[in-house]
């Protein structure tokens, strides 16, 4: 792929701010994007092992870790 062809390519939103604009779905996102709503060191340029380690930082427990999983996999079907 050339410099020029590359310029047209669509761009991949950063997983942190994906997920920061998760709101009402109905699943085990919805708390984990409120919770890094919440949390003013949110990597929200990061990709998903900076959010895990931010996770990890805070705590987070086994159902938030699998939260992000399922984020992760909706992220990557964009």
């Amino acid at each position: 792929m050339t410099a020029q062809s590359n310029r047209y390519a669509p761009k991949s939103e950063p997983f942190g701010r994906w997920l920061l604009v998760q709101r009402s779905r109905g699943d085990w996102i919805d708390g984990l994007a409120d919770a890094a709503r919440a949390d003013r060191a949110f990597p929200k340029d990061g990709d998903v092992e900076a959010v895990r380690l931010r996770m990890g930082q805070l705590g987070a427990d086994p159902d938030m870790l699998e939260a992000l999983e399922d984020a992760e996999m909706d992220w990557l079907s964009l």
